[in-house]
């Protein structure tokens, strides 16, 4: 361990980090040291001269955020020379910035204006006419206001570090130097809008916010991105009942500043107007609006009646992995409880239930990785998926340990994927072999046949580089289930160190959809159907019989419609039409379909009965991201006419059984916590925002349709059905290039 660095700060005897910079050091002493190009983890600029310091024994003041710490250093960061440099930097930069603080979209938030309140002069010694450049949009979501530039870098830094995309640079020089997009004035980007929320200043503004409204005239709540499964924090900013914007300007959560175009700009669909508002039931063959009481009453009395001529095996639940932990765990409860079968499943893009069962196997139920253990790690193995497109987050914290920690990654996909550029090796195979390399990788046969590796010496570096490293965590796609998910971890654990395992899964909770029991043949926390204890366990809990057969999967419930064995079909916040490819004229066979949905998909068209239903923004709840963490969803807005999931089961249910209890989510999730397995967790952490990690052990028959296991492979501007309602996801000419 390296020697401590000892100082002095403003007269305190202060202990240090060797390579500590001094400006993270005050920071952490709870002062502040004004600086406009300084940002944590990008590379030192010393470009803005407001964070600059005296050092005794030096002639000059020195920038605090390039001064790393060293032993004897005695420091002042506050003093009549430290003000007067200040005061004149602002004076510089107040030369050319127009005064238009009225107008600007910062106002309110802008780091300049905070330090003229803070150290500005009265007056000015520069009396130069002010250089008017013309406003220029980079893209639909990215305005350029040049006067307002400050030259800090940040937006630049930011692009090309952390995101490793390159999209802005400088022209011109001295005072006519300009902030440029790459490609002829407009972005060419991943259009996650990092520079707009980095710019300290007016600069760089966000498209759908610009002129709406003054920070303080909203409201502000804290929530989940709702689209791909990596669990961002996002901070939506609501006025008048509408979502104005959204950042994560506080770094707060397990992303901290980081949010791709989807959680700063793809919350929108929320607003559209297109969102279903009433209840709908099909009449002469049309579907028309009619009351929540008579389409809740209406779905209760067909489902009584069909359960009484076919039995409750002519009855199926599909479900959501976008919808909570708590309207997902109340789902199964009253599939199994209420509707009496276990026909339910959810369109699962990972598996879940493998990795549970071979890290159960092998007693390793603590080596499911969590996003904050990316950052951390000294090697990353990836196989499959491409997480800049479906996992910005993932993608981010590899980039971000790479760059930082120099962490080693290796990679094997049938593609070429961005991650490369970080890839100490990647291992190119075949489209769809990458379960056979696992499996020659779990038997030690490096004699690799030809079809499976394009090149065979690549696969004997990767297992010795491999070898060689202590704690690698293992990622992987939807091209890696059933047998291959436990060929994965028995291989993997027999690695040095604490290997550690996560599966990549699209939605915003299809783990916690998993987690909860939206499986035919596993009840909450993957615990077996098909056992006895397990089975009684619920049953004294919910006080019901649950059926011991197994129900129907999603390839079978496909299969019964068509040979009219299944009567009713629920379906809550899925499009299996799309997802599955089935036919609305096979679905035309059911006696009862019903749809709970924000829009009208190609599945609700063909509902007898439709539920319009809240959306993320509009809804208490938790979800469980890809890498296990819980956390809290909060409800931001209220939309007239919707109702929540939850809500709508439980009204379901006490029409159908007089035993059923309503569940707000609170109390829904105080069931969860005391009786699912690795589900224990603090909740008053989890109600502070914080993201805990789950733990869930379960021995689970293998998947029987392994094929009923793949990814919808979204991109950065695609979002299933959500996608297509975003203005902005569907704006930029990125999306345009990619669909």
């Amino acid at each position: 361990m390296a020697t401590p660095v000892n100082l002095t700060i403003n007269g305190k005897a202060v202990t240090a980090t060797p390579g500590s910079l001094l400006i993270e050091v005050v920071k952490e002493l709870g002062s502040e040291i004004p600086s406009f190009c300084y940002y944590p983890k990008l590379s030192p600029q010393a470009a803005c001269r407001m964070c600059v310091v005296e050092i005794e024994k030096m002639p000059n003041l020195q920038t605090s955020c390039s001064t790393f710490v060293s032993e004897g250093m005695v420091v002042h960061t506050e003093t009549e020379k430290i003000t007067n440099a200040r005061k004149s930097a602002l004076e510089l930069l107040l030369t050319n910035h127009p005064l238009d603080c009225p107008v600007c979209d910062k106002g309110g938030e802008c780091e300049l204006q905070d330090m003229v309140f803070r150290y500005g002069a009265s007056e000015s010694r520069f009396n130069e006419e002010k250089t008017h450049v013309d406003e220029k949009q980079f893209s639909p979501l990215v305005f350029f206001d040049a006067p307002r530039c400050i030259l800090c870098y940040r937006c630049i830094r930011v692009c090309d570090e952390a995101m490793d995309v390159n999209a802005l640079g400088i022209a011109f020089r001295g005072a006519l130097s300009e902030i440029i997009p790459n490609q002829d004035n407009k972005l060419d980007c991943e259009e996650c809008g990092m520079c707009i929320d980095i710019c300290p200043v007016g600069a760089l503004t966000s498209g759908p916010y610009r002129y709406k409204t003054r920070p303080w005239e909203m409201k502000y709540t804290p929530t989940i991105c709702n689209h791909c499964g990596d669990g961002c924090k996002t901070t939506l900013g609501v006025r008048n009942n509408e979502i104005i914007r959204a950042n994560n300007r506080d770094q707060s959560g397990i992303n901290n500043d980081f949010l791709c175009i989807k959680g700063r700009f793809g919350w929108d669909f929320i607003n559209e107007k297109r969102r279903l508002t009433q209840p709908l039931l099909r009449k002469d063959g049309e579907l028309g609006t009619t009351s929540w009481n008579t389409a809740i009453e209406y779905v209760a009395r067909q489902l009584k009646q069909i359960a009484v001529r076919h039995g409750p095996h002519a009855i199926a639940v599909i479900g959501s992995n976008h919808t909570t932990n708590e309207e997902n765990y109340s789902l199964q409860k009253f599939t199994r409880m209420v509707l009496g079968t276990n026909n339910i499943d959810h369109h699962r893009s990972a598996d879940f239930s493998g990795l549970v069962t071979a890290l159960t196997r092998a007693r390793a139920a603590s080596r499911y990785a969590t996003l904050d253990d990316l950052t951390q790690a000294s090697s990353i193995l990836l196989i499959g998926n491409d997480p800049t497109d479906q996992h910005p987050l993932v993608a981010y914290r590899i980039r971000e340990a790479a760059r930082l920690r120099k962490t080693r990654l290796y990679l094997i996909n049938s593609k070429e994927i961005k991650l490369q550029r970080q890839a100490a090796l990647t291992l190119k195979v075949k489209p769809g072999q990458e379960g056979s390399l696992v499996q020659d990788l779990f038997n030690g046969n490096i004699s690799i046949k030809e079809n499976t590796v394009e090149k065979k010496a690549e696969i004997v570096r990767l297992s010795e580089s491999l070898s060689k490293e202590n704690g690698t965590i293992i990622l992987f796609g939807d091209e890696i289930k059933g047998g291959d998910v436990e060929s994965l971890v028995h291989w993997g654990l027999g690695l040095p160190g604490q290997t550690k395992f996560m599966a990549l899964a699209d939605a915003a909770n299809s783990r916690g959809a998993a987690d909860m029991g939206l499986l035919p043949n596993t009840l909450p926390g993957y615990q077996p159907l098909n056992s006895v204890a397990a089975r009684r366990k619920y049953e004294n809990l919910w006080k019901g019989k649950i059926p011991s057969q197994e129900g129907l999967d999603l390839q079978a419930i496909t299969n019964a419609i068509s040979d009219g064995k299944l009567k009713a079909l629920l379906v809550f916040g899925a499009n299996p039409v799309r997802s599955l490819g089935l036919n609305p004229a096979t679905l035309a066979k059911l006696e009862m379909l019903v749809a709970a949905d924000l829009f009208r998909t190609e599945t609700v068209e063909a509902a007898d009965v439709v539920f319009p239903t809240a959306s993320h923004a509009e809804k208490e709840g938790t979800v469980t991201n890809t890498g296990g963490q819980i956390q809290r969803m909060t409800e931001a807005l209220k939309k007239p006419g919707v109702k929540t999931d939850l809500e709508i089961i439980d009204s379901l249910a006490r029409l159908i059984s007089q035993k059923w209890e309503i569940g707000s989510p609170t109390k829904v999730l105080q069931e969860i916590v005391e009786n699912i397995p690795g589900y224990s967790i603090s909740l008053p952490n989890l109600l502070l925002g914080n993201a805990l990690p789950t733990q869930p052990s379960g021995m689970v028959p293998s998947v029987a349709h392994p094929d009923l296991i793949f990814s919808s492979h979204d991109t950065l501007f695609t979002s299933g059905t959500l996608g297509q309602y975003s203005w902005a996801l569907n704006a930029v000419n990125e999306a345009k290039r990619t669909t």
